[in-house]
This record gives C-alpha cells, structure tokens and sequence, in this order.
C-alpha cells in the first residue's frame, strides 16, 4: 500500500536508478520496507527510483505513530544476525542489511555464521551523523548537500550505571543530545568508573601550535590494490575485493568493501573525539561497473591514507588486525574482540594522557569557536567548488566533446566542397582542411578523457574532507557541553551546594576533552594542507600536460599549410 512520506534531506540520484528528492519535499513510497537501506517510491515531479531510507520519513495519522525514522537503519552496516533483534527496541525502526551485500552475511571465508554484534539504535550517534528526526547543531544550521549523504550513526555505550548519580550538577534534560548519548556528559560528570586495568594509552604533547597526538612510534602506508571480481556458491554471489599491502607487515590481505564497513563502525564506535574519515558511499545499483570500481578504489586509498596517517587511528588494535590478519581462526578471535572492546565512547576518554600545561578554558573555547567558524566557512566553500568541479566533469565529458565534434565535422564539410569542382581543386590544402578537422575531433575526445587525469582527483579529495568536516559540529558540541558542565559546577561550588573537590575535579575531565579536540584540530589542519598542497598541484601539473598535449596536436596540423 502507498504511503505518504516527506523528504528529511537532498538526495542527488546518481544513475537511472534512482531519483532526486529535495528537503521537505512531499513523496509516496511504493513500502515501507527498505530494500537494504533503500526505499523505491515517487517524488513531486512523477519520477519513480530509488532514494535512501534514512532521507525520509513516512508520515502517518495521529492514530499511529508519528513517522517512521529510517536515520537509524544500519544501512552502512555489515550483516546483521536477525535472530539477535527479532524485537527491536523500537518498533518503528527497521534494521537493514547494506545493499551492497544484499542478503550475503556470511564473511567468506574469514567467519562464521556470527558477524557483527550491533548495538541496538534507538537514537543516532556522534561524529559527523545528525539524526534527521533531531535539529543539527544551531550554529551550524540544516544544510545538507548532494556530495554529502549522512551515515547511519551508532550509540556509544558507556560504563556509567544510570541508577547512580555520582554529580550535584544537574544533567541535560535533552537525553537525545550527542553529548548525552555519547557518554561524555557521564564522563565529565564522573560517572564512568574507572577500570582496573587500561592496556592502551594515548598521549597528548604540546607543540608548536598547541596540543598535538602524540605520534606513532612505527608509522606505516597501506597500499589498496588491484580490485577484482570474485564469485562463491558456484557463482550465484559476487563480490569485489581490494589488494591491501601494509608497509609494516609486507604481505598482502584481501578483503571485501563489507569488512571495510565492518572497521568504519568499529571505529565510530570507539573514538568518540576523533573525526573517522568517511568511507566511498555505498550504490543502489551497478556496483560492478569499471567506473564505479575504479571510483571506489580511488577513495579507498585515501580513505586509507589519513587512517595511517592518523596518530591514533592507525595504532587502534582493530584496523591493525583488519590489515595484517590472515589466519582464519585469528581473524574470528581478533574481531569478536574488537567487538567486546570496554574502552569505547566515554571510556575511550579513559585512555588519553593530557600534558600538565595549564590551560585557561577561555582561552581554549575562543580557540575552539574559531575552529567553528573555520570549519563552516571551508564546508561551505568545498561544496562550492565541489559543484563547479562536478559541473566541468560533465562538460569534458559532453559539451566540450561535441562542440569541437561540430568544429570538425564544419571543417570537413569545407574540405569535402573543396572536391567538387576538380580543376579547381587543391588536393594538398583538402587534405589538410580535412586533417583540421579530425584534429578538432581528436582534441574532443581528449578533453572527454582527461577529467580521470585531474579533476576525478579533486573530486575524491574535496570528497574525503566533506565528511571529515560534517564530524566536527558534533564533536564540538562535546565540548561546548563539557565547558558549560565546568561553569555550572563552579557556580555552585562558589554558592556552597558543591564541594570544591567535585567541581576541580569536573573541571580535570573537561581538560581532557578539550585537549583531544584541540589534537583533533591540529591533526585536521596538518592533514589539509598536506592534502590540499598534493591536490592542486597535481591539477596543475596534469592541466599544463594536457594543454601541451593539445598544442602538439595543434601544431602538427598547423606544419600541414607551411609547403602549399
């Protein structure tokens, strides 16, 4: 039966499979039983395809429930066990598979029928993923794009008991902010108990511009190589896998875009404060495509470069065991540890070691506003020249094309009258009118094939950052919570309704958060200039080859009129 739904976010449809729709735009879907992630229906304009499930609600009469949320659905999620949440905690969510791996939940042969244990989602989590049923951060507004497509978030859990209290301070009475949800509040508060034995440690140092993590004392590159199509169950599932070489380890593993997914929510899982790269978005349809493939492979490398680059995501036990790990057994024992890893959300905070450096917290949220505004202000203008990019792309590939096209075919129209009168006619000048104009026509499919040599780069890059960006808003808002927590515990502590050991000590907690965001931050502006320095160069190099390639054709054709 057709429902009645309305459109949470734009949704940019990128093959005939699929639709645009806009923000509040209204919709019918055909059911409201997602197809992996995905919702077949029409939007206002009569066109039927495909649209992501967590891009809408279903609206619904005041007998029922309001809507249904799709935001929450795993749509990004490897294979879920569907005997482990045969009742959900929240009836109106549904619990998808990922269309990339239709109903393949089985890890090949590196598992067994147990996958991923996935937190049940009654709200969304923290870094970069807004709930599309909860308002964004107000300094940042609700503003989504066509390059960004917001992943399914995941619930933090901490160790904190909710029967307890172990703070005066008042907590947030929205329960469904990521500050609450993450377990930072709990946290700052002090009610997340500390455990009896922390294996890993992350240091923060001072540096030149402020807090910095501490480096990895063996740092590594990862190569993602050679993608090749694979089949199981005599070739009913196929499936592509990526070539990864670790440089600290020096023998290849293989693995499958779903064990990508599978670290990608790990990580998000665990590192609370740290912006996680966003991996290539997944695709309703031709996945084994050579474009897409190839696509993916490019934004997989990157992906992977800043996870190495990372000081603290790269030495995370589980992205060391997902590239290093070949033994069957091992794997399945390495993963399901990963999976009952204690030091995650609020507890990760556990872990970080913080410089004795004092620091006046005003100071560090000055810092942090202008960070803010930094951040908004690049978002924004990586979206602009993300369109003018995407928008050159499609003229190389089309309108360029078929104007020089048009130029030579005129050019050899000219030729071909030259012909027409034979004692008249110069055979010598014919030919090369006519060569012009195949040149033309050269020079065409030149300017088709040359976004893969720049600006698909460009692309990949500006990419990679709008997701790296649309993290920071909620890992801010962690410390803007933490630093209002500070403030009202000293009031209160000034008032004599708190003793001042409480409130130094609350004032402790919020160092550490404030110290990983100014890391964080570090980190990020480290890694852009890097990146950005890397991107336009190579635009520019690969523009002056191709122009040079142009101007040899050019002048090859031009040698032709010198003997006539």
């Amino acid at each position: 039966m057709a429902l009645k739904a309305r459109a949470l976010y734009n949704f940019q449809s990128e093959n005939k499979e699929e639709i645009s729709i806009k923000e509040n735009e209204e919709l019918v879907i055909f059911s409201e039983n997602s197809l992996d992630g995905w919702l077949q229906g029409q939007n206002s304009r009569g066109e039927t395809g495909l649209f992501p499930a967590s891009y809408v609600e279903i609206l619904r009469s005041r007998s029922g429930s309001n809507y249904t949320d799709y935001s929450s659905s795993p749509a990004g999620s490897p294979g879920h066990d569907s005997s482990l949440y045969s009742a959900s905690p929240n009836p109106g969510i549904s619990y998808q598979g990922s269309f990339e791996d239709d109903d393949d939940d089985d890890w090949d042969d590196w598992d067994d029928a147990c996958t991923v244990v996935e937190e049940p989602r009654s709200a969304p989590g923290t870094n970069g993923h807004p709930s599309p049923s909860l308002p964004c951060p107000a300094a940042y507004g609700h503003h989504q794009h066509a390059g960004y497509r917001p992943k399914p978030a995941l619930e933090r859990q901490d160790s904190m008991s909710s029967s307890k209290r172990g703070s005066v301070v008042g907590r947030n009475l929205n329960r469904f902010s990521c500050f609450v949800r993450s377990g930072v509040e709990a946290f700052i508060l002090g009610d997340v108990p500390l455990m009896s034995k922390i294996a890993e440690t992350y240091c923060i140092e001072m540096g030149s511009r402020g807090p910095q993590w501490r480096a990895n004392p063996h740092p590594f590159i990862c190569s993602v190589e050679d993608p090749t199509k694979q089949t199981k169950f005599k070739g009913i599932k196929s499936y592509i896998s990526y070539k990864l070489t670790p440089s600290n380890f020096n023998s290849p593993v293989y693995r499958r875009y779903k064990h990508f997914d599978w670290l990608y929510n790990r990580l998000l899982h665990k590192f609370t404060v740290i912006s996680v790269p966003h991996l290539p978005e997944k695709q309703a349809t031709g996945r084994f495509e050579e474009d897409f493939i190839e696509k993916r492979k490019r934004r997989l490398i990157l992906w992977m470069e800043h996870m190495t680059s990372h000081p603290v995501l790269s030495q995370y036990e589980g992205f060391q065991h997902f590239l290093c790990c070949r033994d069957e057994k091992q794997w399945k024992l390495g993963k399901r540890r990963a999976e009952k890893d204690e030091m995650v959300g609020a507890s990760f905070l556990l872990t970080i070691q913080i410089p004795t450096e004092h620091q006046d917290l005003q100071d560090v949220e000055d810092r942090v506003d202008a960070f803010k505004a930094f951040s908004k202000k690049m978002d924004d203008s990586v979206l602009q020249l993300t369109n003018v990019a995407s928008e050159l792309v499609r003229k190389h590939v089309g309108g360029f094309r078929k104007e020089f096209q048009k130029l030579g075919n005129a050019f050899q129209a000219i030729s071909h009258s030259f012909h027409m009168d034979p004692p008249y006619s110069l055979d010598a000048l014919n030919n090369a009118i006519s060569h012009t104009g195949k040149t033309y026509e050269t020079v065409g499919e030149m300017f088709a094939e040359q976004p893969k040599n720049d600006l698909f780069l460009m692309l990949d890059t500006l990419s990679l950052y709008q997701g790296l960006l649309s993290n920071f808003p909620d890992i801010i808002h962690l410390q803007k919570g933490a630093f209002a927590k500070v403030k009202e515990s000293q009031r209160m502590s000034d008032e004599g309704r708190m003793d001042q050991e409480e409130a130094d000590g609350i004032r402790k907690r919020c160092r550490v958060v404030g110290f990983a965001l100014q890391a964080e931050m570090n980190h990020f502006h480290e890694r852009r200039v890097a990146d950005f320095k890397r991107m336009m160069q190579s635009y520019l190099r690969q523009q002056i080859v191709f122009y040079q390639r142009v101007s040899q054709q050019l002048e090859k054709t031009l040698r032709m009129y010198d003997n006539l």
